[in-house]
């Protein structure tokens, strides 16, 4: 159990290491295009679904994905010397509901393992599976 928590207590670490680099790096644009957005956003995603793979924990997945929101909803406030990272433009505001949108969805994922395995388990004969 006490190894579990370390991994997930690390796991809310990277997340909050990526969280940090994406939400300042989420305003940069070129021309139109919100590049720093796409990138953070694949970045974060890419974190949350090799944790989730790689642990087969959802558990796993959400401590990156609540390390990340944390740590977006702090620095999303004003800093001690009045400067600001998000600012509430349309593009600060589509930033936080991509990360919790991204979060939400990998760790809602079904587990396909869990499937496979009901699945195998009814197309086996009767007497072979049991």
């Amino acid at each position: 159990m006490l190894s579990r928590g370390l991994s997930w207590l690390a796991a809310a670490l990277a997340g909050a290491v990526y969280g940090v680099a994406a939400t300042i790096a989420h305003s940069f644009t070129i021309g139109p295009v919100p590049v720093g957005m796409i990138l953070g956003g694949i970045a974060c995603a890419a974190l949350l679904v090799a944790l989730r793979a790689l642990t087969g924990d959802r558990w796993a997945a959400l401590a990156a994905g609540l390390g990340m929101m944390a740590l977006l909803l702090v620095i999303s406030q004003r800093g001690p010397g009045g400067s600001i990272v998000v600012q509430n433009t349309a593009l600060g505001n589509i930033w936080m509901y991509v990360a919790a949108g991204i979060v939400m969805l990998v760790v809602a994922w079904p587990d396909t393992r869990r499937l496979r395995e009901l699945s195998a388990s009814a197309a086996a004969p009767r007497g072979e599976a049991r």
